[in-house]
Formats: C-alpha cells, structure tokens, sequence
C-alpha cells in the first residue's frame, strides 16, 4: 500500500503547485486578449487640431500648400501627407517640411482644376505611436470625388498584434529581471544559489531581450506598411535605426548585454561565495590577507551600484522614446517616468520572486522570516515612490476631472488605481502574516534532516539499481517495502536457471528503478509536510498568490496604458473636432445692444452659414426686448481677425423685411478667431456697436 500512495501525494503536491501556476497564465491571457479584442488598432497619441484649408473648406483660389497641425511634435517622411484630386491623382510634390513648432506642411503643383480634394496622412507621434487619417477640401464648389475617405490602416493587422505582444513581454521580462534581482540583492541573498530563482532572473532577461530583437524587427512595418513581408526588409531596419524609437530599442540591447554579466556574477560567484559562508567554510577572519566579509561587502555593493545602474538604462529606453519624451514638462517627466518603473519592477518583479521562494524552494533553503521582512518595508518603500510618480504622471497625461472620467486613458487609470489599492489591502495581510511568521529552530532542523533523508533514500535506491544493472545480481529489497506478487516473482526468477537470467535481471532492475522513484516522491511529499507545518507560512502563501493574480492584471492595464492615447491629448483632439464641426454648420450669435436713446435697446442676432472659409450667407436679426422685430434704420457688421491683422471688413446688408437684414457672398479669407462687430443705429443720433468673437473657418 506504501508504495501506490506515496506517488499519489507526491503528485497531488506537484499538481497543486502547477494547478497554481497554470491558473496565473490563464488569467494572464484572458487579460491580453479581452484588453487586445476591446482596443482599436491604432493608438493615436498626436492629434490633429488644425489644416490650412480646414476641414471641408470651400477656398475660392487653389492653395499652394496644404499645412497641417498636430497636438504634439511628429515625425515625418516623404510620402507622409499626399494631397488627392477628384481623380485620385497626386497634386503634392511629396516631401513635407517642418513650418514651426508642431505645424507640417507640403507644396502642391500650380494649376489645380476646381472640385473636391482629400488629404491623407500617416506620421509617428513623438511618443512612438502611429498617427493616420484622412480629410477634404475644396476649390471653387464640392464635387465628386473617387477617393475614399476611410483612415488608412496602420499600426494594425498581424503586425500590430505581434507588436502589442511584444510590449507586454519586454515590460514583463523587465519586471521579472529587475526585481527578481533586487530582491536576491536586498533581501534574500541565499536565494543567489536557489535554482528556481535563478531560472525566474533568466527567464525575465531571455524575454526582454527577445521581445526587444522582435520589436526592432517589427518596427517599421508597425509604422508604415503593416505587411508581413516587411518585418525583414533590412532598408526599413535602416531608417527605423535612425529614428528615436530605434535608437532606444538599441540601446536596451546594449544595456541587456551589461545585464547578462551582471546575472553571470550574481549567480555564479556571488552565489558560490553566499554558499560556502553558509556552509561555514568561511568563518569571516582573514585568509591569506584577504578580509573575506569585506570583500562579500565589496561584491555585494559593486553588484548593486552596477544593477542600479542598468536598471535604470533600461527604464530610461523607455522614458526617453514614449508618453514622458513629448508633452507638458518633459524634463521633469522622464526621471519621474524612470522612478516608476523601477518602482514597480521592484515590487511585483520582488513579489513574484517571492512566490516562487515560497512555493518552489527546496526546504532546506526555506526563505526565512528576516527575507520577507525586508521585502516588506522595500514593498512599502516602492508603493509610496510608485504613488508619487503615479500622481503627478496622471495629472501630466490627463490634466482634468473631465478627461479622467471621460477618456479612456482616464477610464484605465481609475481601474489602475483600483487595482493598485487591492494590492495594497492584499499587501498588508501579508505583513500580518509575516508578523505571525516563526522559525523555530527544530521545525528548520527537521525539514532538512528530512529531506536530506528523502534525498539520501532515493540516491541509495538508484545506486542499489546500478549496482544491480553491473553486477546482474538480484536485489534484496526490504521486506517492508515488497508485496507478495514481488516475493512470488522473486522465487520464480530463482527456480527458472540460468536460461531466465536475463528477463530475472531486468525484472530486478525495474523494481529497484521504480522503488527509487517511490522513495524520491516520498521525499518530496516529506518536503512540502514539512513547508506547510507551520500555519503562517502556509497563509503567506496564499496571500502572497493572491498578491501576484491582482499584479497580473495590473500589469496588463499598464501595459495597454502605455499604448493608448492620453486623456489630455485626446480631450483637445475631442474639442478641435467639436469645434470644426460647429465651424461647418450656421453659426449664430445674439448680441444685446443698446443706443441710449428713447426706445434705444434691443438684440441683433447674427446668422453665418456654413461660417467657413470661402462665400458665406448672413442674416441679420433685430428684435425688441419683448422679441418682436425692430425696424431699425441701419445695420452694419464687419469682420476682424486680430492674429492675423485682417480686417475690419466691412458688410453692409440689404434689408429683407421689418427688423431682417441679408448679405450673399460674405467672404471669409482665411480660418480663425474672428471678431465679429454689429453697429445699430435706431435714430439720426442714436447708434451703438457690440462685438463678440466666433470661430469661423
């Protein structure tokens, strides 16, 4: 019976383990694909604001150039804005130029035929993302048109999503890398000779480094074609190398070369000096002229200046290319945005550290309570640095209550907080766990002569077999450890003479290499008896486990946080739109007046439409206080932009009926913050002007 249950425990205690893990990728995956299914395919984080014509604009003369205006800076290529006529042909001699601050514009060809032309352009956001769209104007009148207006595909397609993956594994392999090395440094230096915590460490730089070949391989069909057959065209490696993103991607390469060495030390020397001092093999007094602690503290101190400072280099590959390089303050926001990436790789990347030291460690090197101490006040240390930069990081990208609640930068940083603050509520269980947490010196000294008992047991098994195997004698196993079919058979091997020798040896050796690995199960089963004796760090554990379910999903939130659009960009993109289809409807404004004389005070409302560059109709409206029409003698409105030291222009109107003027043809020239001023008279002497500011155009 012995030998059918220890197997079984042993497997219940394994599975119970992977169960755990499997269930951390499932919810991992389920994460990525909801946020990847409900995410658009291309993130714009530049807004258009403005064009020269406008938006629909009817302009009288053909322009020279088409200009465009974005909310941030932009890079540019030729070919990035084309200008189509109504046939579809180019009318753009293609190279853009640079006209000042965050304003691109490109030349046309002279002799532009009148109708309807469309505008397409596909740029990169100073913060790395594609930005594409697409837009009218026209010469003379509308007319037909054979292009179509959609918005040209970028930053979507199989590339895009081979891209959006390697997002979420370089900033995963850089939680794991960092912060698995941070805690072996600060808090469990043991654990520099713990193989599961030296395959974590591994793990996250063999991610990160392959996610950043992947991304620099991806990069400039992410932000052009979108094709495939691109990702390997070594020309738009070229250029993709020349710009910002290139170079970061570049440089994380460099920095990951550096952390290579820095993982080679930590788990090679350091952890064989960590080991021989914990064997007792160095007693700390000087051998040979050499201080053995002093140079441990040498090794330790060189080996966390150097991580410090390639950790930093890697968070710094993101903060110079991404949201903290462009915007309000940049100087600032890139070392605030290098600090909240250390921050959080220092907690999660720590904490997952930790589940694998609890859940994976062999027992004779238990992580002790001292271990999860530190980790605790360095956890707490990261979450006040990780609030600081986060308050000032929301408050740069999405600037009002309006843009938090209504955007969906906003919308994600709400779940992000709230998901931070049940981190916390699950943080400080753990602590009241580890307070609770003891290490009685015999419960340490049973654990590991029990599992070097199990250990000692198995090798003795599988030595008994090889022996068996060489010599071609049959085993003697233990009575207590043999049923009665394994007695019958052994009678069976003796009786049958030297022709059954052979199937008799190789009987005996399956029953040793079987009961090899029954006494390693029971090994193993011992082990994790001896882990879960004590209550609290079994509950630990579990709150530990809990911790790292609530990190998963938080890291997934800040990994699509990081690719979509900040709420304040995108709050003014929502406001330029609001504004230019206003400006292409009537627009209408009432002006309360009042001449000073007897009967003197009324209201002149003034209609323009469509209030865009080019011919306008307006209509001028005079009422009494009571809304009966004022059949006044004269009206007058003149129209002044002040920006561009236009005007006055002045509108006489006919009068159409009692208290209605009307004027055809009014001419805007260009787009902008117009001054519209209405002059009233009601008698010989009594006249008065009011004037109010409308954009038009």
């Amino acid at each position: 019976m012995t030998q059918t249950i220890a197997p079984r425990a042993a497997a219940t205690t394994n599975g119970g383990v992977a169960f755990r893990v499997r269930v951390l990728l499932l919810l991992l995956l389920a994460v990525i694909g909801a946020v990847l299914a409900g995410a658009a395919p291309a993130s714009a984080h530049a807004a258009l604001t403005g064009s020269d014509p406008q938006q629909g604009a009817v302009v009288s003369r053909a322009p020279t150039q088409v200009s465009l205006t974005f909310s941030e800076q932009v890079a540019m290529s030729d070919g990035s804005v084309r200008v189509l006529d109504p046939k579809g042909k180019r009318v753009d001699t293609g190279k853009a130029t640079d006209l000042g601050g965050t304003t691109y514009g490109v030349k046309l060809h002279s002799g532009l035929p009148d109708g309807t032309f469309t505008v397409t352009y596909q740029v990169v956001s100073a913060d790395s993302h594609p930005v594409s769209g697409a837009f009218t104007f026209s010469v003379g009148a509308p007319s037909q048109t054979s292009v179509a207006l959609s918005d040209p595909a970028v930053g979507g397609g199989v590339v895009g999503a081979l891209y959006g993956v390697g997002r979420y594994v370089s900033y995963a392999g850089f939680i794991l890398l960092v912060g698995g090395a941070a805690f072996v440094l600060a808090c469990w230096q043991r654990g520099a000779g713990v193989r599961p915590v030296q395959r974590l460490v591994v793990s996250g730089w063999l991610a990160l480094t392959g996610a950043t070949l992947a991304l620099l391989l991806l990069r400039g069909s992410y932000v052009g074609s979108g094709k495939v057959g691109d990702i390997f065209d070594l020309t738009l490696l070229g250029q993709v190398l020349q710009t910002k993103s290139g170079a970061a991607l570049v440089s994380r390469l460099l920095l990951l070369a550096a952390g290579a060495l820095f993982i080679a030390v930590l788990f090679g020397a350091y952890a064989r000096r960590d080991e021989a001092d914990a064997s007792g093999k160095d007693d700390g007094s000087d051998k040979g002229g050499v201080d053995v602690d002093a140079e441990k503290r040498d090794l330790t101190f060189g080996l966390a200046i150097g991580g410090a400072v390639v950790a930093a280099g890697l968070a710094a590959s993101w903060a110079m290319a991404e949201h903290a390089s462009t915007g309000i303050q940049a100087g600032l926001a890139m070392p605030v945005d290098v600090l909240h990436l250390l921050a959080v790789a220092v907690w999660l990347g720590g904490l997952s550290t930790l589940l694998v030291a609890l859940f994976r460690a062999p027992a004779e090197t238990q992580i002790d309570t001292v271990a999860v101490r530190r980790f605790s006040r360095l956890a707490f240390g990261s979450v006040t640095v990780l609030a600081a930069t986060g308050i000032y990081q929301s408050w740069r990208q999405v600037g009002s209550w309006s843009a938090l609640t209504g955007t969906w930068y906003g919308q994600l940083l709400l779940i992000k907080i709230g998901l931070v603050a049940v981190l916390v509520g699950i943080a400080w269980i753990s602590r009241r766990w580890t307070a609770q947490l003891s290490e009685a010196p015999r419960t340490k000294a049973m654990a590991t002569a029990g599992a070097k008992a199990g250990t000692t047991a198995g090798a003795t098994a599988g030595a008994t077999a090889l022996a068996e195997l060489r010599t071609k004698q049959p085993t003697k196993v233990p009575a207590n450890s043999r049923d009665s079919s394994s007695e019958g058979s052994d009678s069976r091997d003796a009786n049958s003479g030297g022709s059954n020798s052979a199937g008799s040896n190789s009987g005996n050796s399956r029953r040793a290499a079987q009961l090899a690995r029954q006494q390693a199960a029971m090994a193993t089963a011992r082990q994790k008896r001896l882990r879960d004796a004590d209550p609290a760090r079994a509950g630990l554990r579990r709150s530990v486990l809990a911790e790292a379910g609530v990190a998963v999903v938080l890291l997934a939130v800040t990994t699509v946080l990081t690719s979509t659009e900040p709420g304040r960009t995108e709050e003014a993109a929502q406001q330029a739109t609001s504004s230019s289809s206003q400006r292409s409807g009537p627009l209408s404004l009432k002006l309360p007046f009042d001449t000073g004389g007897q009967d003197g005070k009324g209201t002149a409302e003034v209609t323009l439409d469509p209030a865009r560059v080019g011919g306008n109709e307006m209509h001028v409206f005079v009422e009494r206080p009571n809304g009966k029409a004022f059949d006044v003698p004269e009206v007058k409105v003149a129209f002044t932009l002040a920006a561009k030291k236009i005007g006055p222009l002045p509108v006489t109107p006919d009068r159409i009926a009692t208290g209605h003027w009307s004027a055809i043809g009014v001419q805007i020239p260009m787009a902008g913050d117009w001054e519209i001023a209405v002059t009233v008279r009601t008698s010989d002497i009594d006249q008065t002007t009011v004037t109010k500011n409308a954009k038009i155009g």
